[in-house]
């Protein structure tokens, strides 16, 4: 059949058309094997129990995650321990059990070491209404513990979403992961895990070594990353409220965010992690970076937009509105519920049937 001359307009509309899809969200996941809209705990479910512990990822399991979010390090018997802060005296007890010691870093303690430290009694101090005296028995985890935590309900299957946390003091890291993830089968299903980084230098690594698994590209403003049109960064700013200085920060121009966004492809990245501000500020609040033409700029390069780190519905709708395809939370039943999650039981009630 003969099609009939379409104008040039028509023809143009027709063509857009026919790659309607192409690079929309939906189907850049589908094609990494990624949930659409991906639901990331956050260091587990952090808002309810110890960052990056047992309690947390257990929670965040047992809520129905798509992905355990974790910080990747390396103790000084190079062993693989899932800790945020390149020092410990945030989340642990660190100065009362090595006080000559309180600002060094992970890398400076042995497996042993960091074992004995109390990882939740700092929480129950920082959140009194959601403390629970069995979290001062927390420990600090080993990669090891937290894919045994994953693999633990046949019932429940989340994923792994990675970071290579300053990986520039551990040389190497990205091998070791990569051999640790091998031997323990989950570099066999696609999507099962998701790695992510801010350093480019490790991206690039860690393409090389597993150019099959999903990358992700984290992106700010800021030193190391994207240029700020104030050309300030927070610790040369003089000012002392973090939040509501990240949030004035935007980038340089145009040019420059997408710079990153082409950087982030050709280091081998499957989609980027962009900042956001939060409606009420507060801790874990950055820059905009998720405005709709760059969420769109992103999908017309073929990657994902996996937001950080989110708690509030007003803020999931607005993220979501603005076209991005997942979001890291601390709260995952709060942004299952919001997504419409099927059965998403109160986290009070699974602590407690968790054992905490």
């Amino acid at each position: 059949m003969r099609i009939p001359a379409l104008p040039a307009m028509g023809l143009a509309l027709l063509l857009c058309a026919m790659n309607a899809g192409a690079s929309d969200g939906p189907s850049l996941a589908k094609a990494q094997h990624v949930p659409h809209p991906a639901v990331i705990a956050h260091r587990g479910a952090s808002f309810d129990a110890p960052e990056s512990t047992r309690a947390a990822y257990l929670l965040a399991r047992e809520l129905g995650a798509d992905y355990l979010e974790l910080d990747l390090q390396r103790t000084r018997d190079n062993v693989l321990v899932v800790v945020h802060d390149d020092v410990l005296a945030r989340t642990s007890d660190v100065a009362e059990r090595f006080p000559e010691r309180a600002k060094s870093p992970v890398s400076d303690f042995t497996l042993a070491e960091l074992k004995s430290l109390d990882a939740g009694s700092w929480f129950n101090k920082a959140y009194p209404d959601r403390a629970r005296e069995s979290f001062g028995k927390l420990q600090i985890l080993t990669l090891d513990e937290v894919i045994d935590i994953a693999e633990g309900n046949p019932e429940r299957h989340p994923g792994l979403y990675i970071e290579t946390k300053v990986p520039k003091q551990f040389p190497g890291i990205e091998k070791q992961l990569k051999e640790k993830l091998q031997a323990r089968g989950w570099l066999d299903k696609p999507g099962r895990v998701i790695l992510q980084t801010f350093d480019r230098n490790s991206l690039a690594l860690l393409h090389q070594q597993m150019p099959q698994v999903p990358k992700i590209l984290l992106l700010w403003i800021g030193k190391d990353s994207i240029e700020p049109k104030s050309g300030k960064d927070f610790a040369d700013s003089a000012e002392q409220d973090k939040a509501a200085f990240y949030a004035r920060q935007e980038p340089k121009d145009r040019e420059e965010f997408l710079r990153w966004l082409d950087a982030a492809k050709a280091g081998g990245a499957i989609g980027t992690g962009p900042s956001a501000v939060r409606s009420n500020l507060g801790e874990q609040s950055y820059a905009d970076l998720i405005k709709p033409w760059m969420n769109k700029a992103s999908h017309e390069r073929g990657l994902l937009v996996h937001v950080y780190t989110l708690d509030e519905r007003v803020d999931f709708d607005r993220a979501m509105k603005a076209g991005v395809d997942g979001i890291f939370t601390n709260r995952a039943g709060e942004l299952l519920r919001f997504y419409g999650r099927a059965q998403v039981p109160a986290e009070a009630q699974l602590l407690k049937a968790l054992g905490y």
